[in-house]
């Protein structure tokens, strides 16, 4: 069969990718052509567009590039209709997806989508076109299941993809690693800026301002494939810094804790075992309009997951050097961790183990859309 994946972002490309290993693994013919990023191209889809080429974040960022975006979504229409696929995939990414599924299905094109857009978080009146525009949805979240049951829409549970990524990766030996990225023997605090330009220079500033305050550790910056070292350089100005480009899962791995922008970064830590703070901060603007709409207790996966605190999280204007300070003596002191270690082992119970993928791509082939 024929299949057309539309992925976003980093993290979409990761999930993209291994989708893409699945079903070639299960279907023989597959042809796949796809949005994504280096991942699913090395993984065996034909690259239509790097996300790198719509990495828009917030209202105010959107509506900068409105332009470009409506021209995207005509560009896309136009490779869809002249590929003609039998089953369209779509990978989070709400905004561009819902669009381009509304005309999808009008042309009547098979529609699937792999990991649900947030409306369980805001304008849960997306609710509706999802369930008029979408034949299948597949969630990774457990009370995203639930949230669907109570709207009366049916989806399947897979498992979060994440716990196959980290399963599957190939591990490392610390003292290589450290020794090859000329790294100090000092326990390791990861910093996870985000992947977006808008994201990193609104974060790692107050970030780095840790690093003289805590110079028994040594700070390493976890650089995002979709951005040059050139840009992070700027924002790099004191010597207990170092930086690893496009290897965030090493990183994790022998980190002795991390401070982490808000998105699924803050799950693959806590995944990796690893104590950490979740910062969020954006432009005046996107921050008024996400307040209005957006009404949750929290914004990391870990605590919605939870549904309690887990990891301490700091939001716009919380997001300072005094309780960033504050908040990382707490997870470096001995006696906290162990409860962040207790709870991530639950957290993992509560994904529903791995094999998310493979369930997706199996239901996906197999089932009659």
């Amino acid at each position: 069969m024929k299949y057309y994946i539309l992925a976003g972002e980093a993290s979409g490309d990761l999930h993209g990718s291994n989708l893409i290993k699945e079903l070639k693994r299960i279907d023989a013919n597959a042809e796949i052509r796809c949005w994504g990023g280096d991942l699913m191209e090395e993984a065996g889809g034909e690259l239509v567009l790097h996300y790198k080429e719509r990495a828009f974040m917030g209202f105010a960022e959107v509506i900068a590039n409105i332009s470009k975006i409506l021209g995207l979504i005509k560009f896309c229409k136009k490779d869809i209709s002249e590929f003609n696929p039998d089953k369209i995939i779509f990978i989070d990414n709400s905004g561009f997806n819902l669009r381009i599924a509304k005309w999808a299905k009008q042309q009547n094109f098979k529609t699937a989508y792999y990991i649900s857009p947030q409306v369980w978080a805001s304008r849960s009146g997306r609710v509706e076109a999802i369930k008029r525009d979408i034949d299948e949805m597949f969630v990774i979240l457990p009370f995203v299941e639930d949230f669907y049951k109570k709207v009366n829409y049916k989806v399947h549970f897979v498992g979060h993809p994440l716990l196959d990524a980290i399963s599957n990766r190939k591990q490392i030996d610390e003292t290589s690693f450290k020794k090859e990225h000329n790294l100090s023997e000092k326990p390791i605090i990861a910093l996870l800026p985000g992947s977006r330009k808008q994201e990193i220079t609104k974060m790692l500033s107050v970030m780095l301002k840790m690093t003289t305050k805590f110079s028994d550790y040594q700070f390493v910056i976890a650089g995002a494939p979709s951005q040059d070292y050139e840009f992070y350089k700027q924002f790099i100005t004191i010597n207990n810094v170092a930086f690893i480009s496009n290897k965030t899962y090493d990183l994790l791995s022998i980190s002795y804790a991390a401070i982490v922008t808000s998105g699924t970064a803050t799950l693959e830590a806590a995944l990796f075992k690893v104590p950490e703070i979740v910062c969020y901060k954006t432009s005046w603007l996107s921050y008024r309009i996400g307040k209005m709409i957006i009404k949750l207790k929290f914004i990391s996966l870990v605590n919605l997951i939870m549904n309690r605190e887990v990891v301490r999280e700091l939001i716009q204007d919380e997001l300072n050097e005094e309780n960033l300070e504050k908040e990382l003596h707490k997870i470096l002191d001995p006696i906290n961790r162990k409860q962040f270690f207790d709870n991530y082992y639950e957290l993992e119970q509560r994904l529903g183990g791995v094999g998310a993928s493979k369930k997706t791509a199996e239901l996906i082939v197999n089932k009659k859309l």
